[in-house]
């Protein structure tokens, strides 16, 4: 039985290879998974449909039988754990993989996102600009710690994990930031991340799904957004 996950059909420029399905989809490549897409449009997250999926009404989530998962740690690790090619097949291997999933979600990623909400979903707020430099200060520490605990290894610990997927994963958010460009070694981490034929083909899927239009008044919504941002600026 082929797994389904869920995604939008239509997302922002800005948000395009970033959706959280793009971490599953990289998953189940890497594990040789065929799967199936169920696509939904702007909206449909929110409807009683869905958060019996997923009780926050976001994506992804994960049908396999009888199992659904949501949250994309969650996925990735369930499909670490029941499929070959994503976790060391020792014990304590497996556990450092894992270590290092949680240290990409819980630990890297959320300065990353303060920085995303300052600039993009609430840089029209009065308190985000004045804010800012806070937050770029934590996320520059939290990446030379990653940056110093690489070194210059190819992967966290040994080979390609599912730790390594996440914490790419994470760090491409910030792909075309100098925050990024500043740790040569972590921006060399990602580039190889995104090399690998799998997340190559993720990608592609993904960006291949996005066929759906924006919602109603998307277009208004931003042109009030953009002047409410240079009336701040």
């Amino acid at each position: 039985m082929q797994p389904v996950i869920t995604a939008f059909d239509w997302v922002p420029d800005f948000a395009r290879g970033q959706v959280r399905d793009l971490r599953v989809r990289w998953a189940l490549e890497e594990v040789g998974q065929s799967y199936r897409v169920r696509y939904l449009a702007q909206g449909e997250q929110k409807a009683p449909p869905h958060r019996a999926r997923q009780p926050f009404g976001q994506v992804p989530t994960y049908e396999e039988g009888e199992l659904v998962l949501f949250e994309s740690g969650a996925i990735v690790l369930h499909l670490a754990d029941s499929r070959d090619g994503l976790l060391p097949d020792d014990r304590v291997g497996r556990a450092r993989a894992t270590e290092w999933a949680f240290a990409a979600l819980n630990t890297v990623e959320p300065p990353i996102m303060d920085q995303a909400i300052a600039t993009l979903f609430e840089a029209d707020q009065p308190w985000s600009k004045p804010r800012l430099s806070a937050v770029e200060a934590r996320i520059a520490e939290r990446l030379g710690e990653v940056a110093a605990r690489l070194g210059d290894r190819e992967w966290y610990d040994g080979d390609f994990s599912a730790g390594d997927l996440l914490m790419v994963a994470v760090l491409r958010i910030l792909r075309d930031h100098a925050l990024l460009a500043a740790q040569p070694t972590l921006a060399a981490y990602v580039a190889r991340g995104e090399a690998r034929p799998a997340f190559r083909r993720a990608l592609a899927d993904q960006l291949a799904g996005f066929t759906g239009s924006p919602p109603p008044g998307f277009a208004e919504w931003i042109a009030r957004r953009a002047a409410r941002v240079e009336q701040l600026a």
